[in-house]
């Protein structure tokens, strides 16, 4: 880029920026003998030094431009050089390339390294095919490729997963004869692996062994990491095998087993690396602590740390973390207290991370005081909240209730400048909704849109959630339609909320559209929109088509839970067929293990006093407190009903006064 005499460039400068002007024509600024004359010539030591050391970037470009545009001293290549790096750490490119044109312009080659820190700069910047265009015009500039400038600009493209752009840049590399080393290979694999390409990996891998570029760590670990993560952990070993596995590659094929919570695989390859003397590290441990943690197998993920410690091995921030965030996930408080203490007893200092899974488990476990606490402790050790940590105490308040909390914690958060994300937003969503405040909540939805942060799925569907509860249906519908103009597509679980929400007022006619819809869309039920169609299906006196709807539930592979069984046990009987219902109980308890609950006796014996008689139904009575299930408020209640309508038999007289005799309590 070059400038017209009296034009400026205007660098996007986080401070007021500055009209960056060069004099490169030797008739301007023409002064006087005198002056000249008592002008004092500057070092080149000297101005590097003021430059390499002035830290505000204003004033270096004041200064810089001041020696550039008087006589006192002729910028060198030095000069441009530390002015173009300190431009680029700001990732202010502009002034970068008006620098480059100005070397350009005065005859300055730029060199290997110059240009190098001219293409990471781009890369901090995000700006990787911007970096491709300056690749191009290199040689302009009087530096010539090399094989170090390759790789730095296949790394950049890399960083931006520019795939298909990196296959060219290497087909030229090869072109202009230059010979990739093992940089070039690993970056090439980072590529082909980060793109699901592990086969063509493996064929690069062959192509550097060939071409006698050994393999080293780094290209070994990145193949087994990416077939690791491809569930191709067998194949992973056996590829590690045919070399001498380091720590890295263990640590890979670790995390590829924890992944598939092969723990028992996992300790053999520990027991390997100590067999054959490769000793582990902090992260093979961590690794497999939180694998135990996941699976809440504590005992052993102790005794793991424990081992730790033993083998002089120090766990790390991210090794506490995994079983802070484990106890909690489990609900035991105390525990995950316990690993805090402990930690900092040890004398590691929390970063934010770890902050954060202490927060998230205080509020996942309703303790909004203890999470508020360690919320102000995190900033009093100058430790800066995140927009996680916002959100995780936003969330924690909405469940339980505290709008203030809430809105006082968002308030806080846009006032620090900390910019919310979709996970912040939609908890906020969810807290209006739960104090019924929908106005409010939408408005925050198109909010979003306007901020550069979309809402998604699932901020609708606590929306739509919201609104279906509290009897809101047709603003639910509407919203419903309008999330295509949000960019947002409906998934099961919003048809699942609309459907309840239908049903609840007894709109049959939208919920079956929106059932032949589903199905048009070809968006696969799960068990909880079956349950909810076939409870539709029951509101609405339709009990066949309930029942072949439980039958197609069959064929499709998906298993009925409680709720299916005791739905169609209800439907059955407001049916008047009760030997069907009480034949699927006998057939479910046998074949499934299925255990009939309280809400399944309940509906049965509902259905034989109607239609068969009390006295069976109290046959059903003794058969649930036999399987230790106490009757409830509505089993009694049916039970008495039935008995009352049915004075005059002599069975539910003497039934009766049993009951009230014995001072049963009938409140259970």
């Amino acid at each position: 880029m070059h400038l017209k005499e009296g034009c400026s460039l205007l660098l996007k400068l986080y401070k007021p920026s500055i009209p960056f002007v060069l004099n490169t024509n030797p008739f301007l600024n023409h002064k006087h003998p005198e002056t000249e004359q008592n002008q004092t010539v500057l070092c080149e030591s000297d101005v590097l030094n003021r430059l390499k050391h002035e830290r505000d970037i204003t004033l270096a470009l004041e200064y810089f431009k001041y020696i550039a545009n008087s006589k006192s001293f002729k910028q060198t290549f030095f000069t441009y050089k530390i002015m173009i790096e300190k431009l680029g750490h700001e990732c202010e490119m502009d002034g970068v390339q008006y620098l480059l044109q100005q070397m350009k312009l005065e005859g300055l080659s730029c060199s290997e390294d110059l240009f190098i820190s001219v293409i990471n700069s781009y890369q901090r910047a995000g700006s990787a095919e911007r970096a491709l265009k300056m690749f191009y015009r290199m040689q302009d500039f009087g530096c010539k490729l090399t094989v170090k400038i390759y790789n730095h600009i296949l790394d950049a493209l890399l960083n931006e997963n520019r795939f298909q752009m990196i296959s060219p840049i290497y087909s030229n590399m090869k072109k202009d004869g230059m010979e990739p080393n093992v940089f070039t290979y690993n970056i090439l694999l980072k590529a082909l692996c980060k793109n699901d390409r592990v086969d063509g990996a493996r064929k690069l891998l062959e192509e550097m062994s060939n071409k006698e570029c050994s393999p080293d760590a780094v290209s070994y670990t990145t193949i087994i990491s990416a077939m690791c993560k491809l569930g191709k952990v067998q194949e992973a070993k056996e590829l590690a095998m045919k070399f001498t596995p380091i720590v890295p590659v263990y640590n890979a094929l670790i995390n590829g087993v924890c992944g598939e919570s092969k723990i028992e695989e996992a300790f053999q390859l520990l027991d390997e690396m100590l067999e054959k003397g490769i000793g582990p590290n902090v992260i093979t441990y961590t690794t497999i602590i939180n694998t135990l943690s996941k699976v809440r197998n504590f005992e052993l993920a102790l005794a793991c740390l424990a081992k730790m410690f033993v083998r002089g091995c120090s766990p790390n921030i991210h090794t506490f973390a995994s079983l802070i965030k484990g106890f909690f996930f489990q609900g035991r408080l105390y525990e995950a207290l316990d690993i805090w203490e402990l930690m900092i007893r040890e004398g590691f200092v929390p970063n934010v991370v770890v902050y954060d899974t202490l927060i998230h488990g205080l509020c996942s476990n309703n303790n909004m005081c203890e999470a508020v606490a360690v919320f102000n402790q995190m900033e009093s050790n100058g430790c800066p909240p995140n927009v996680t940590t916002y959100s995780s105490l936003i969330d924690g308040f909405a469940k339980s209730g505290d709008l203030v909390g809430a809105s006082e914690t968002w308030n806080k958060m846009i006032t620090c400048s900390c910019r919310p994300n979709v996970v912040a937003y939609t908890c906020m969503v969810d807290v209006l909704c739960r104090n019924f405040m929908f106005n409010q909540a939408y408005c925050l939805i198109e909010n979003m849109a306007m901020e550069n942060c979309p809402p998604n799925t699932v901020t609708f569907n606590i929306f739509i959630k919201g609104l279906c509860g509290s009897g809101r249906v047709d603003w639910a519908l509407k919203v419903f339609n309008q999330m295509g103009k949000f960019g947002c597509l409906p998934n099961i679980t919003t048809y699942n909320e609309l459907l309840d929400g239908l049903f609840r007022v007894n709109n049959f006619t939208e919920a079956f559209e929106l059932v032949r819809e589903m199905e048009e869309r070809v968006i696969e039920p799960n068990l909880v929109s079956y349950n909810t169609i076939i409870s539709g299906f029951c509101c609405a006196e339709m009990p066949v088509e309930a029942l072949q709807l439980v039958g197609k539930m069959l064929v499709r592979g998906t298993e009925p839970d409680n709720i299916t069984l005791n739905i169609v046990i209800n439907a059955y009987c407001k049916q008047g067929t009760v030997k069907n219902a009480v034949q699927l109980m006998d057939g479910m308890r046998a074949a499934r293990e299925w255990r009939p609950d309280i809400i399944a006796y309940t509906s049965l014996i509902w259905g034989i006093c109607k239609w068969t008689g009390v006295e069976e139904a109290i046959v059903y009575l003794h058969k649930m407190l036999n399987e230790g299930i106490s009757p409830n408020v509505a089993t009694w209640n049916v039970l008495v009903r039935g008995l009352i309508s049915n004075m005059g038999d002599s069975v539910s007289i003497h039934f009766l006064d049993g009951i009230l005799g014995s001072g049963f309590d009938m409140r259970v």
